[in-house]
């Protein structure tokens, strides 16, 4: 503080010999003065230095330059820690970011007087923006949370922009979703019986047969035949019954999709169902689970990369994880007759 006193002291003489033609440069040299200090912000203690030293100087121009001087280490200070504030939220150019942090507010929030009644920050990584909500803040932004906000790192629901999932337990959420949406899909449709099995392949096995795109055709037999021989072959790690029900059956209607919405193979199966004039009695089809996971490999190292970034760690990458949910798929059986 010593040294930044007698800096301010050098300045204020330096202006009062010529006002007119060093206001703007003063200005800078005290903004510089302050950015350069010791310890780290800009307080009241400053501003009175500043004020005491050229009060009797300059003037009414000191009011000027110190209000000058206070609004650009304001703006300086913003653009440094990134507040968020609930006016924040209805900006328009504003976007709650898909990777979130809940956080305790950490002691230069609330030291700052720039963040007085922020409830989170920014904090911006190389090609992907994070954001953090101070834990006493969170019902402010009117998010949901799965399973509950006792977690510190979510994803955002690839089906739901205003649902927030802990990301240990993003794709466990997906699977246990999207066997829950298969069933419905298969009771609107008016089904007798589905199936919904699971299976699992090794992460040794390498091949570039694999006809990943099975439920990309129209109808999807015939790539759902050519992916079953391909995947056959390989070694299971896993196989599990999801889901299994019978049902007494009715007339269809349209079901509401949400996280299989763009699998061109359940659209198929809608739109075979719903044409009365050609009534399906059965189908199958092969889902390869990491089409619908709302993330891909290259964003989840990203991802990575922030959490690192921000020294959080876990016992495995959130990349090996969307590595694994492409080894996975769903087994999907409905009969009608």
């Amino acid at each position: 503080m010593k040294k930044k006193i007698e800096k301010i002291n050098e300045l204020a003489k330096k202006t009062g010999k010529g006002i007119k033609s060093t206001y703007d440069k003063t200005i800078e040299n005290v903004v510089k003065v302050i950015d350069q200090n010791d310890d780290g912000s800009f307080d009241k203690d400053d501003v009175n230095t500043i004020k005491e030293k050229f009060g009797d100087l300059i003037k009414n121009t000191t009011s000027s330059v110190v209000t000058t001087v206070e609004e650009r280490i304001r703006t300086s200070e913003i653009k440094r820690l990134k507040p968020v504030f609930v006016s924040s939220l209805s900006e328009s150019n504003f976007n709650i970011p898909k990777l979130l942090l809940i956080t305790d507010m950490p002691k230069i929030y609330a030291e700052s007087e720039v963040c007085k009644g922020a409830i989170g920050f920014m904090s911006p990584q190389k090609d992907i923006e994070v954001i953090n909500i101070f834990k006493n803040e969170i019902n402010e932004f009117g998010l949901t949370f799965y399973p509950d906000t006792n977690s510190e790192v979510y994803y955002v629901d690839p089906s739901d922009r205003n649902n927030y999932i802990a990301l240990e337990d993003y794709f466990y959420y997906l699977k246990i979703a999207r066997i829950n949406e298969l069933q419905k899909i298969a009771q609107d449709l008016g089904a007798k019986y589905f199936k919904v099995t699971y299976k699992e392949y090794k992460a040794s096995y390498k091949s570039n047969k694999v006809k990943a795109k099975a439920n990309e055709k129209v109808a999807g037999t015939a790539g759902t035949v050519e992916a079953e021989r391909d995947l056959s072959s390989k070694e299971i790690s896993n196989i599990e019954v999801a889901a299994e029900m019978n049902f007494p059956g009715h007339e269809p209607f349209e079901p509401s999709v949400k996280f299989l919405r763009n699998e061109p193979g359940i659209q198929s199966l809608i739109s075979l169902r719903m044409d009365k004039s050609s009534p399906i009695l059965n189908q199958k089809y092969v889902l390869k689970l990491s089409n619908s996971s709302g993330v891909k490999e290259k964003d989840a190292i990203k991802i990575d990369a922030a959490l690192k970034a921000l020294k959080i760690s876990g016992t495995t990458t959130f990349a090996s994880e969307v590595r694994n949910e492409s080894r996975r798929y769903f087994e999907y059986e409905v009969d009608f007759k």
